[in-house]
């Protein structure tokens, strides 16, 4: 190893050589300030039928070069892929030609030439200008020992985005399906709306916000953790359809579904309930699915996922029922529940009641067993403050969550409207608060006069969007589609 880095720095230092030539000799590539693109690598191989023998301009990386005499061949790299290039010095003159023969794997180029074909047969451009547009300073990972250590791709996300092609598409898909979500939510008359990310009471979600000051007015604020009680705002405004695609911060661990900051997707529809939630988000994700990778029959992890099949709806309790063979209708009391988790080597708090222990079970048996899309509905009022209960069972709510290949896909309620309940739902966050739970909600004086002026019956979901690319790309784990995940300082 110690011989590779010796090589390494030798390497470097050659480079930065190079480039004191080039601007000793008036040639300095950093003083460039532009070069016209007219074709990307992949539209000279989709169109060449009619661009054979026509001239191009590209440019982008040089990826590889073969220098044979008088003539050689090089690969550039640009955001479609790449193309090879023939290099012939009498076709663009003794000096250019010797100053090409001097670039290096990395360096940024721009060339111009004919479209042509090779005897081989690979689509080619044939150069008559060849320009050194940046110096590359660094060695392309490829060229050692490959970029295979995940830490360093996610510090490095550039250098990952260079050498891993399949990293560049997962990036690519996950604009697409963005881009798609808006387009549908677009087509169905909601509003694309902003809403404060640096907020004086984080509500909306169970979840620790991250807290800072604002020196000039002198106040706590917290980075938001939802975006869902301006959301409603707006509904009780009479906007009725409005949703927001905006970073969220948690103040949480890390792992391969969390990362302190995400995308979420919020939507808020006036004049229905879950069950227009459903159908909604339902349709988006055949919708979207359909529209970025051309089918409903995707494969995640080795296990292949029909969204046009109707989704499975299945209560909480049934869900318990089923994959624990508990059956908590028959259990009346907090004693009973707790009873029952000991029983099953559940751990739970002294604070936690029937609701919450119903939950645990669900977490402890259920999760695991929900790969195809199943709704798990109506849960427990315990665990779900902001959502309307049941009127033939005030002990639950109108609230769902979607899971897909074992994960939590979506949450969605019939929103809480009764001012009343709702502050009542608040209070009993406070006291979860103050018994040590710094997940639970704190009252939100100015919602709670928002909700009194009158919402209307609503329906409202969150979307993680890094879970939805997740699926869509085949992806591990949530730091493969951020391109700048939060990580530990080294």
């Amino acid at each position: 190893m110690q011989q590779d880095g010796q090589d390494l720095n030798e390497l470097l230092k050659v480079r930065r050589e190079k480039l004191a030539d080039l601007k000793d000799n008036g040639k300095d590539p950093f003083q460039i300030m532009k070069y016209d693109v007219t074709h990307h690598s992949a539209e000279i191989a989709e169109q060449f039928e009619t661009l054979e023998g026509k001239e191009v301009s590209i440019a982008g990386r040089l990826m590889s070069k073969r220098v044979m005499g008088k003539a050689s061949f090089c690969n550039i790299q640009d955001k479609k892929g790449k193309v090879q290039i023939y290099v012939k010095r009498d076709e663009v003159g003794d000096e250019v030609y010797a100053d090409f023969k001097k670039f290096d794997v990395g360096d940024i180029v721009g060339i111009k030439g004919q479209v042509f074909r090779t005897h081989t047969g690979e689509v080619s451009v044939k150069a008559t200008e060849v320009v050194l547009l940046t110096k590359s300073l660094q060695i392309l990972p490829e060229k050692f020992h490959g970029l295979k250590d995940t830490d360093i791709r996610y510090r490095q996300r550039y250098v990952d985005l260079i050498v891993n092609p399949e990293v560049k598409d997962t990036f690519i898909k996950r604009s697409l399906i963005i881009r798609e979500i808006r387009n549908y939510l677009d087509n169905k008359d909601f509003i694309e709306v902003e809403t404060p990310v640096l907020v004086p009471n984080a509500g909306g979600a169970a979840a620790r916000p991250f807290n800072t000051h604002h020196n000039a007015l002198d106040e706590d604020l917290h980075l938001r953790i939802s975006l869902e009680l301006y959301l409603k705002r707006l509904i009780v405004g009479g906007l009725e359809r409005v949703y927001e695609i905006g970073r969220v911060f948690r103040n949480e661990g890390l792992s391969v579904r969390h990362n302190p900051e995400f995308t979420l997707l919020e939507l808020y529809q006036a004049y229905t309930d879950y069950y227009g939630m459903m159908d909604l988000v339902e349709e988006l994700f055949r919708t979207v699915a359909n529209k970025v990778l051309g089918t409903t029959t995707i494969t995640y992890d080795g296990v292949e996922i029909d969204l046009a099949k109707p989704f499975e709806r299945l209560t909480m309790l049934d869900a318990v029922k089923k994959y624990s063979g508990v059956d908590f209708t028959s259990i009346n009391t907090e004693e009973e529940a707790k009873a029952l988790a000991d029983q099953h080597h559940i751990k739970y708090e002294d604070r936690h009641k029937k609701g919450d222990i119903i939950n645990l079970f669900f977490e402890e048996y259920v999760e695991e067993n929900l790969v195809q899309p199943t709704f798990i509905m109506d849960h427990p009022v315990e665990i779900s403050p902001l959502a309307k209960r049941k009127p033939s069972d005030p002990n639950f709510t109108e609230r769902f969550e979607l899971f897909i290949t074992k994960r939590e896909m979506a949450n969605a309620f019939s929103e809480l409207n009764d001012p009343i309940d709702q502050k009542g739902r608040f209070e009993a966050q406070e006291a979860l608060r103050a018994a040590g739970d710094d997940e639970a909600n704190s009252m939100d004086e100015d919602f709670l006069n928002a909700l009194e002026y009158g919402m209307p019956p609503t329906g409202g979901i969150g979307i993680g969007i890094d879970r939805f690319v997740m699926l869509l790309t085949d992806s591990a784990a949530i730091r493969d589609v951020l391109l700048f995940p939060t990580l530990k300082s080294i």
